[in-house]
């Protein structure tokens, strides 16, 4: 039984196209690129879609944390997707991400985490022991997005330019 409850809600201005983010995070298999996670399994192969699922495990490559997401929405017109994530020790995360366009070639990334802990004393633990992972995870998580789709922007614009 999950209770205790925690939101993070991190923004990132990505100076890349909206259209450059969403290949990346629409792009299941290749989360390991960039992510801290390295993906072990995505079913049914291919691009997101609603019901598709991937394992990956976190952690040093010693620990082998298996982690599961599944995507729940993906709405490719609004650049909107979320997913659901299920953690070691019971914790589970729903995650919604937005891409908004801005002009300029660059587009904002909001993304929010609804980390759902166990009841009782095991929640209250790991809220303690892990707390500022809940805040910090998801911002890395997003600050690696944004290095990863600016640095595949600047190869594309720089091939433009020698071309």
């Amino acid at each position: 039984m999950t209770t205790t409850k925690y939101l993070a809600c991190p923004t990132e201005i990505v100076e890349a196209p909206v259209g450059v983010v969403w290949k990346l995070l629409t792009n299941i298999s290749g989360w390991g690129s960039f992510f801290n996670l390295r993906v072990t399994g995505v079913e049914p192969p291919g691009p997101a879609a609603k019901g598709q699922r991937c394992s990956v495990e976190s952690g040093p490559r010693w620990l082998h944390l298996g982690v599961s997401f599944e995507y729940t929405l993906i709405d490719e017109t609004h650049y909107k997707l979320e997913l659901d994530a299920r953690f070691p020790l019971g914790i589970t995360v729903h995650e919604a991400l937005d891409c908004v366009p801005l002009e300029g070639d660059r587009c904002r990334v909001n993304l929010h985490c609804h980390f759902g802990l166990p009841g009782g004393w095991r929640g209250a633990l790991l809220r303690f022991l892990l707390g500022h992972r809940f805040t910090a995870g998801p911002a890395d998580s997003l600050r690696r997005l944004k290095r990863a789709a600016e640095q595949v922007y600047q190869g594309r614009k720089a091939e433009k330019d020698t071309s």
